[in-house]
């Protein structure tokens, strides 16, 4: 279950990155490897610490100015993601551009690569992690487990899909969607509207087009409902060079849509479970060419199955444990993969690692709340990220680690609650 490599650095292919293929190894000594990060969220925040310490230069592209990761860059850009000449213009000064979020057209990147420059992941791979239906063909024709799903452009179509597969079913948007957006689970044919009017209200988080499956069109995702005992997530990073590395299987609890609580290494995962886990998810790195961190989160049936659920290719939060969890975290992994330099050792520090999302509630004062918890628990770490406080908005994560689960899990709760103002 402990963290793994395979393959090796240096075998650099360019036509299987997107872009240039540049490595570290070939910017001059005159300056450092500039690494462009579109987004400024709370990812591109994290990856700041490890940049620095790579001696790599960050570059942001934020959205507008005081968002998360623009408090802590120096180098930063403002401007719209998805305007073609705002991300060119950025991009020109970039050895290779990374991401925050997911959200950037895919035919804008393949402009980006068509003038050379390095995407990682490309959009040749990224697409899969944007489009759901894009998701769901491609890992089925590998042989990947997947619930059974069909692309449906009518509240009919949707009901002969549950009639069929069975009630309830879940609907998606294949685009968009977040953190429980644009996803509808229907319990029968009575609600086999709800998609279709939220997406044509534009309140499903996607768009506003059902249809066929044009480049970037919003579609309906119907798909079996999973009768699942818990979600796991099999966190990988892949190099240019075909390196890759696999974390330990976490398990994760979510609350309404929302990530809230991750525990690894996932409790009672045979290591033969785990190891088949982890090849897996390295497989469909491989197979769809991710530079970066890739997150496959899993869902563990009641019937044994484990069927991949979404992709993520950016770091995660199913992996922010691994900041202080890990000898290597995800976010330093992502940065050495962007600028193919070997990856770090994956394995987890401790027995158990458990980290707990700070989601805004009654307490606005976060700051603080820290006074309480770092007194009451020394090896306690924090992590905020300079949000304000909003009902639900994740504002920060807290992660405890040691040799026993239980104790591990009430200390990193006990934080978080009463950082959200749920303890007294």
């Amino acid at each position: 279950m402990a963290g793994t490599y395979v393959g090796g650095p240096r075998d650099v292919r360019p036509e299987q990155d997107g872009g240039r293929g540049v490595a570290l190894s070939s910017v001059s000594d005159a300056r450092p490897f500039v690494v462009g990060i579109i987004g400024g969220g709370q990812l591109a925040r994290m990856m700041y610490g490890p940049a620095i310490r790579l001696g790599l230069h960050v570059k942001l592209l934020a959205e507008a100015p005081g968002v998360s990761a623009a408090q802590v860059a120096h180098d930063v850009e403002y401007g719209d993601y998805t305007d073609p000449a705002t991300v060119l213009a950025f991009a020109e000064g970039c050895d290779a551009i990374t991401f925050d979020h997911e959200h950037v057209p895919t035919t804008l990147l393949q402009q980006l690569e068509e003038r050379g420059i390095a995407v990682r992941p490309g959009s040749a791979a990224l697409v899969h992690a944007q489009d759901k239906v894009v998701m769901r063909e491609r890992l089925s024709a590998l042989g990947m487990p997947c619930p059974a799903f069909q692309v449906v452009a009518s509240a009919e179509e949707l009901a002969a899909f549950g009639e069929r597969i069975g009630w309830p079913v879940i609907a998606k948007t294949s685009r968009g969607g977040y953190d429980g957006k644009g996803v509808w689970k229907i319990d029968g044919p009575q609600q086999a509207g709800e998609p279709f009017e939220a997406l044509a209200s534009g309140e499903a988080g996607g768009g506003t087009t059902a249809g066929s499956g044009t480049s970037g069109e919003v579609q309906i995702l119907a798909e079996e409902f999973v009768d699942f005992t818990r979600e796991l997530s099999a966190l990988v990073v892949r190099s240019p060079s075909g390196q890759g590395v696999t974390y330990p299987v976490s398990e994760t609890y979510q609350d309404r849509g929302i990530c809230a609580e991750t525990l690894t290494p996932a409790p009672g995962l045979t290591d033969e479970r785990a190891v088949a886990t982890q090849q897996m998810a390295l497989r469909i790195a491989e197979e769809l060419g991710v530079v970066g961190v890739l997150a496959v989160e899993l869902m563990e049936a009641r019937d044994g199955r484990i069927l991949v659920n979404e992709l993520a290719m950016r770091p995660h939060n199913t992996g922010h444990w691994s900041i202080d969890g890990a000898h290597t975290s995800q976010f330093e992994n992502h940065l050495r993969a962007i600028a193919d330099l070997p990856l770090g050792d994956p394995a987890s520090r401790a027995s158990w690692t458990v980290m707990v999302n700070v989601l805004g509630g009654s307490r606005e004062d976060l700051a603080d709340g820290l006074l309480h918890v770092l007194s009451r628990d020394p090896q306690l770490k924090v992590e905020l990220y300079g949000k304000a406080v909003k009902a639900r908005r994740k504002v920060g994560h807290v992660t405890a680690y040691g040799p026993d689960l239980e104790d591990v899990r009430a200390r990193a709760q006990h934080a978080a609650q009463y950082l959200m103002g749920d303890l007294d």
